[in-house]
């Protein structure tokens, strides 16, 4: 009798294959499952489709994620604005490098890990929207710094901007800073008018800070539902950071960038102030963002294309109206999530390896045990931090995979 080792040692395990469902190509079955992590490692995608990837997956359609980035580079040079993509939606050197090669003056990060990461990828023009309040952000800033003169981040503190300077005197460099206003989102940003441009003052009097603008971020504006509310939200929350850049011209401040925006509202920013966009999730679009309207259409916001989608695989059906996924929790799973060219199917938890479709009358119970679906995410920020890479395909077919910045240790934080 033979052991189940055995059994798998000497291909009669390869029988197995045979009872899965719905195969879409034969080379599933003979797929080297086995060398599939070096075959990753060495680029060999040859015969690689989404059939034989571990779900649950990142996959990006390389035809719609290329639309994304020429549609918005395009209006960038025709606006015309600056363009500086937020990366703490893709967290991937491969995708910042493709923003920068379509005209992107730079790249604007979340945490010091993200632009140490893109700086150390030689990427120049990285702005961090965070100010570096504690002592491990404010040397590894420095450092940076010193490293990568292009660096730039933000101060909302007059303590912190005492900090920096005392910190790049001992260093020996010259800090460039922007300071972050508040623009309607309550979770940065000194308050506009005179105490914002007495901040701006206070850097432009230190001797080992440059001063290069201004940072206003209209939070709460971009996933504002219909265009005009979005519109009217904007020019609300850009109404006190106008007042500032106004007081600060007269008080003969430069005023070399005025920086904020994102996807939702990148085609009325210029209109309003800014001179450079922070757009990130356009990239790849999320559920949540297709439901604020577009310009020419209030209910689904068309601009961008839904160009990734989590794959999963059905893991079990056994009760009637729904099926059992392996996309749980730990896969952020959202009941807000949306599946692809499936409307009538609901995304549900049922624990955290454990997913659920669900579906009433009229569709549905063609889906089989081991079929494999796509789900648009509710949020890009969030859902791509729990994975490794993007499986990029075109069609069916896998032709290459990106790394997303590792989520452990210093590497993240």
């Amino acid at each position: 009798m033979s052991t189940r080792r055995q059994f798998f040692a000497t291909g009669a395990g390869a029988l197995v294959a045979s009872t899965l469902p719905r195969i879409a190509r034969a080379d599933v079955k003979t797929f080297p499952y086995a060398e599939f992590e070096q075959r990753i490692a060495r680029k060999d995608f040859k015969g690689m489709t989404k059939d034989v990837l571990p779900t649950p997956c990142m996959v990006v359609d390389i035809d719609l994620f290329e639309k994304n980035l020429k549609t918005m580079a395009d209006y960038a040079k025709k606006a015309p604005i600056f363009l500086r993509p937020h990366v703490k939606v893709h967290k991937s050197v491969d995708v910042a490098k493709r923003q920068i090669a379509l005209g992107a003056i730079g790249l604007t990060t979340a945490t010091i890990a993200e632009s140490e990461l893109m700086s150390n990828a030689g990427i120049k023009g990285v702005l961090w929207t965070k100010q570096p309040a504690s002592y491990n952000n404010l040397v590894r800033t420095i450092a940076l710094t010193k490293k990568d003169p292009t660096f730039m981040f933000v101060i909302d503190d007059p303590k912190v901007a005492d900090q920096v300077q005392e910190a790049a005197a001992a260093a020996k460099v010259k800090a460039r800073v922007a300071v972050a206003v508040f623009a309607g989102l309550k979770r940065q940003g000194i308050e506009n008018g005179q105490p914002a441009v007495d901040l701006a003052k206070k850097i432009m009097g230190s001797k080992n800070i440059q001063l290069e603008g201004f940072m206003a971020y209209s939070g709460t504006a971009s996933h504002t539902k219909t265009f005009a509310a979005r519109r009217k939200q904007t020019e609300k929350d850009l109404a006190g950071v106008n007042e500032t850049i106004a007081l600060a011209k007269k008080a003969g401040l430069p005023i070399g960038i005025v920086s904020g925006g994102s996807t939702g509202t990148y085609n009325m920013d210029k209109d309003l102030g800014l001179t450079e966009l922070e757009c990130g999730s356009y990239v790849f679009m999320d559920s949540l963002y297709k439901a604020v309207g577009g310009q020419s259409d209030d209910s689904v916001y068309t601009d961008f294309e839904s160009s990734l989608s989590v794959l999963v695989t059905v893991d079990s059906k056994q009760h009637k109206g729904q099926v059992t996924t392996d996309y749980g929790n730990k896969a952020l799973a959202r009941p807000t999530d949306t599946v692809k060219g499936k409307p009538w199917l609901k995304v549900g938890n049922q624990g955290a390896e454990y997913g659920m479709l669900a579906w009433s009358d009229g569709g549905g119970e063609e889906i089989r045990v081991g079929d494999r679906v796509e789900i648009y995410c509710s949020n890009l920020d969030m859902s791509t931090n729990c994975y490794d890479r993007y499986y990029i395909a075109k069609g069916n077919d896998i032709i290459d995979a990106w790394p997303i910045m590792g989520r452990t240790g210093a590497a993240q934080r």
